[in-house]
């Protein structure tokens, strides 16, 4: 038996299990030749950003005439990754500062798992923007590995763990996941937690998804989903004592809610400071559609914000689409999280963050993967016409034009 056809034999075992409900005969998978060939593609692409980095550092630097480019280091310095690093190193409400005060940069709305770790790392990495990377780099690699693992129990085949994460680490804002951002931690929590919750583990998938809660508020989305999976899979009444694991993720926001008012006096002060700094605040659908509709393409704004709010749309027209397939074929846990991300981020006063978001859409990535294999075409089309876009966003982001 090769080592192809053995990987197919574990997989189709764990689905086996999966069916039938004899969940206490399937243990998670060694280290396996899979894992490894999605580590290489991991790799590679890491490879081809720090090429890109690189070359943005010297192609465009901020000033045309300059004759030394920033360090290679510098590039990856930009927005999100000031407030995180502010908040490691001075903590929330420095030197009694805080909501109201002159040149509040509205840091409160932002969660803590990022910089806390940013901060515990930084102990042994002197460099903050090194540390920043490193978490990002580690992170990337469990997750991608949980997302071959995941792909290869929904489909089982020897290679739909590399097509999910091919199509994940070619998308249009994969850079995201190699800075020092949230998502790549946050999918290192919340994809080991889909993955226990499909093999019945259901205290380390609570456990995992508590991680991912103090990273993202997203974390409250996957736990949602999480009970959503456990009532329509679990049968055994002994089963349902393991219901409480899946609370835990609320603890998180809870503290830092507790931990906020406590500080400001405002039970609310996340969500006040996405208003403040993001215009957050709530309307309706529709009247978000048509207010990003007009900053994309009624020529108000500079063409760099404006070809962003086009990203914006295209990504919500791909949620919709995710969350329509979903519900069709009654994956109703997944169109959950699907769903709540959507609704989130598609009621503001104008869309912003969603084509980040897709890159947490665990579902999009096994869904063009499973799609792949039945229609060869998808592979060529997105490879030729979808990855390119992966490219002009780094460079957009490395280079200070991006602010999406």
């Amino acid at each position: 038996m090769t080592l192809t056809q053995s990987s197919t034999v574990r997989t189709t075992t764990e689905i086996t299990a999966l069916k039938t409900g004899r969940f206490a005969s399937v243990r998670p998978p060694r280290f396996s030749p899979a894992d490894r060939a999605v580590l290489q593609l991991y790799l590679l692409t890491r490879v081809g950003l720090w090429v890109i980095a690189y070359a943005s550092a010297w192609m465009f630097a901020p000033d045309g005439e300059a004759k030394h480019a920033p360090s290679v280091l510098e590039v990856w310095e930009r927005w999100d990754w000031v407030h995180y690093l502010h908040i490691a190193k001075d903590g929330y409400f420095p030197s009694g500062a805080g909501p109201g005060t002159e040149g509040w940069d509205n840091r409160e709305a932002f969660f803590p798992g990022f910089p806390m770790a940013l901060r515990a790392v930084h102990v042994v990495v002197p460099s903050w923007t090194a540390s920043g990377l490193l978490i990002s780099f580690v992170a990337g690699a469990v997750a991608v590995v949980a997302l071959g693992r995941i792909a290869r129990l929904e489909i089982p085949t020897a290679d739909s763990g590399e097509r999910a994460v091919r199509f994940l680490l070619l998308s249009p804002c994969a850079v995201f996941l190699a800075a020092g951002y949230t998502e790549a931690l946050f999918l290192a929590f919340a994809l080991p937690a889909w993955l226990a919750a499909r093999r019945a583990d259901w205290r380390l998938a609570g456990l995992l998804a508590c991680g991912a809660a103090t990273v993202r508020v997203s974390g409250l989305f996957v736990a949602a989903a999480l009970a959503v999976q456990f009532a329509v899979t679990v049968r055994a009444h002994r089963a349902w004592r393991s219901a409480p694991w899946l609370l835990l993720p609320a603890v998180p926001p809870l503290a830092y809610t507790w931990y906020l008012q406590a500080h400001t006096g405002d039970w609310f002060a996340w969500k006040h400071a996405e208003v403040r700094g993001w215009y957050r605040d709530f309307h309706a659908p529709w009247e978000s559609w048509r207010t990003t509709w007009q900053a994309a393409f009624d020529h108000g704004y500079p063409t760099t914000y404006a070809a962003e709010w086009q990203l914006e749309l295209l990504g919500m027209v791909v949620g919709l689409v995710l969350l329509g397939v979903l519900l069709a074929r009654r994956r109703w846990a997944e169109a959950t999280y699907v769903g709540l991300t959507l609704w989130a981020l598609g009621t503001s006063y104008w869309y912003m963050s969603i084509p980040r978001a897709t890159l947490l859409w665990w579902p999009l990535w096994i869904g063009l993967a499973a799609w792949s294999m039945r229609r060869p075409m998808v592979t060529h089309v997105y490879l030729f016409a979808v990855a390119p876009l992966a490219t002009v966003t780094a460079v957009a982001f490395l280079s200070g034009r991006w602010a999406g």
